[in-house]
């Protein structure tokens, strides 16, 4: 099946009206995050009916904080978890080149040869990354995709992070792991790619009284609420599954990033990554990323007590960040050059262990008294993994009529192999734009309706007007939050925010 990859407020009010109409759809999958989108595509390219609800927006909780790294697995091998470091290299293998190679792209990581890194370490950091080339042969990812590591001398390390501390520079470990342009971008990606294949995707849509066979809806908008019969009901709420599941026990984990004007760290081309002082396998990031911003992290604090809509940063861990980075500067940097900050909470499964640093990332389905399925913890490189996992659990318990998971060769909207046309257009197109729609670009010029449309929202600001437009008539943005803070990522900085947040409410009264 192919259909529309078009999501927008009279399709969600069509669909919704549908569900509420009666009859039992096959799977009801609860949370519009990475995890569940995929799990709405998996189901829907199996050509079961499929509806995916979210209380917020695609991509509203955890899956637009990640550091936008679609990691190897390399730290896992470190620390014994070899099936996760396998699959993660395989996951990673198969969105390079498969999936999304629109989307995910090579990302050199330079770590500084500096007087402050002993032998001992030095010589970590290089098996490290030769037992990573071996994960990255080992799940078939071609070196013409994933380059393999090398050594490079210090001028080569200082054409690629230019502000690197200088002073006894011996030169750079270099490395490559695959980067998303964006993770928020990803979700929609697949969303969209769902809904293509027949999947309902419903915002604002919220869950509750969930059974193995139904679930109450909300209509977030209106107030309505009615009952869903289905054949599976799947929870994939993330951090927030213990709110529809009550017998799970989860151990949120913050991680902080920072965000920075390019130009702070010199308009680098390389993630700098800088060892944590007294850790063996810990890395701060500085990652140069859209919008002309470098993005530093992460941490890993416990997070106990209530789950917030929207996490927060902390002193201390913005003060951490900031005082390993520097420790590879040449000139220290401080707060007063950030210009923005965020936090995600990683959805660990609570095995009794020490620091959440330590706790495994393996995911679990577990199946509670009701009936409903549950998938738990895990990570977003493995989300098409881990949606065939508890696909395959449900067609099983639940005897559904499927064909076998289609995921792995599955080209998202924007793959340049998606069978969704890609009209011409003359005009020449920004460079960003593409990186952040691939094939699907041209479309997002050509089928706009307003003015100027490939002027940028704002000076200075790397996103056309088009883009606007096409994150409410395609991407099913309803709200200013969403076009700024999903769709795009401006509202990552707050004086950029204040700059353009009259534009998007004027495409939302526009084209809603």
């Amino acid at each position: 099946m192919t259909g529309s990859t078009a999501l927008n407020r009279s399709r969600r009010t069509a669909e919704l009206a549908a569900l509420a109409d009666g009859g039992r759809v096959d799977v009801i999958v609860i949370g519009g995050g990475i995890t569940g989108a995929g799990i709405a595509l998996d189901a829907a390219a199996r050509g079961l009916s499929v509806a995916l609800v979210e209380k917020h927006d695609l991509a509203f909780g955890t899956s637009r904080w990640s550091s936008k790294l679609v990691h190897g697995g390399l730290r896992y091998l470190a620390t014994g978890d070899v099936g996760i470091a396998r699959r993660s290299a395989v996951e990673r293998g198969i969105l390079m080149t498969r999936n999304a190679p629109h989307l995910v792209k090579a990302m050199p990581q330079l770590v500084p040869l500096l007087p402050s890194m002993s032998r001992a370490s030095r010589g970590l950091v290089r098996a490290g990354f030769v037992a990573g080339d071996g994960l990255r042969r080992l799940a078939g990812t071609p070196a013409s995709t994933l380059p393999r590591s090398r050594r490079i001398d210090a001028a080569q390390a200082v054409e690629l992070a230019p502000t690197v501390r200088r002073d006894g520079l011996e030169g750079a470990f270099l490395a490559y792991d695959g980067q998303l342009v964006d993770d928020a971008r990803l979700v929609a990606a697949v969303a969209r790619t769902a809904a293509q294949h027949g999947a309902r995707i419903l915002t604002r849509v919220s869950a509750s009284a969930a059974q193995g066979d139904s679930v109450r809806l909300t209509d977030e908008l209106t107030g309505e609420s009615f009952d869903v019969a289905a054949r599976a009901v799947i929870n994939a709420a993330g951090v927030w599954a213990g709110e529809v599941d009550p017998s799970i026990r989860l151990r949120p984990s913050r991680g902080t990033h920072l965000v920075f004007d390019a130009t702070a760290f010199g308009n680098p081309t390389a993630a700098l990554t800088v060892p944590i002082p007294g850790e063996l396998n810990r890395f701060v990031f500085a990652m140069p990323e859209q919008l002309g911003r470098v993005y530093l992290g992460l941490t890993d604090e416990d997070a106990p007590g209530p789950i917030p809509d929207v996490p927060e940063p902390t002193a201390a861990e913005i003060r951490f960040l900031l005082d390993t980075v520097n420790t590879a500067l040449a000139t220290a940097l401080t707060t007063a050059d950030v210009r923005g900050a965020y936090a995600g909470l990683r959805p660990l499964i609570d095995d009794g262990t020490g620091r959440t640093a330590d706790v495994s990332r393996e995911h679990a389905v577990v199946e509670s008294d009701s009936g409903v399925l549950s998938v738990i913890g895990g990570k977003l490189t493995e989300y098409r993994f881990m949606a065939q996992d508890v696909l395959d659990r449900a067609v099983r318990l639940r005897a559904l009529a499927a064909a076998d998971c289609r995921t792995r060769n599955l080209p998202l909207v924007g793959a340049p192999a998606n069978p969704v046309a890609t009209l011409k257009q003359p005009v020449e197109l920004p460079s960003s734009l593409v990186a952040r729609y691939g094939a699907e670009a041209p479309n997002v010029i050509a089928q706009a309706a307003c003015d100027r449309p490939t002027e940028p929202v704002a000076d200075g600001i790397d996103v056309t007007r088009a883009e606007f437009e096409y994150a409410v008539s395609h991407e099913g943005a309803l709200t200013v939050d969403d076009i700024l803070d999903r769709r795009t990522r401006i509202g990552l900085v707050a004086a950029d925010r204040a700059r353009v947040a009259e534009v998007a409410a004027e495409f939302l009264a526009e084209f809603v």
